[in-house]
């Protein structure tokens, strides 16, 4: 803060002007100037240089927050793209384990078919092996 203007000799010479003594207009200027220095007071160019710093801050966090929507404007494109980019390969992963499941299902169905013609083929032999011993066993026994 700065300290107000205080001219001493000028005040002493109005009191004595005004009828005080010497003495009594020096003490007394003394005293006003000794209040004058403890007081903590702001003068107008210190209420003006405040003004102007503050205006100055204010300025500085409207710049903050413009740089701040920016950047939070990027950030959610970027998380936007990834997110995208994320549901695109879990798509593409879905449909690649749909398209092998369905690989796998056709061969199972592969492999069901073949093993009902296989047992279809040992039903047909057995058939004929048992045949075979049907007429094997009657013709020892018409030979016995």
């Amino acid at each position: 803060m700065g300290q107000v203007a205080f001219d001493t000799q000028e005040f002493v010479e109005t009191l004595e002007n005004a009828g005080i003594t010497k003495e009594h207009a020096r003490a007394i200027s003394l005293a006003v100037r000794k209040s004058h220095e403890v007081a903590d007071v702001a003068t107008k160019a210190d209420i003006v240089e405040l003004k102007h710093e503050i205006a100055e801050v204010n300025r500085n966090v409207a710049d903050v927050r413009k740089d701040l929507s920016v950047e939070i404007a990027d950030v959610r494109k970027d998380m936007e793209h990834r997110f995208e980019k994320v549901e695109t390969q879990i798509t593409d992963a879905r449909k690649e384990a749909a398209a092998r499941a369905d690989k796998t299902d056709a061969k199972i169905a592969l492999l069901h078919k073949d093993i009902e013609s296989i047992s279809n083929k040992l039903i047909i032999k057995m058939a004929s092996i048992m045949a075979a011993i049907v007429g094997l066993a009657t013709a020892i026994i018409k030979l016995v």
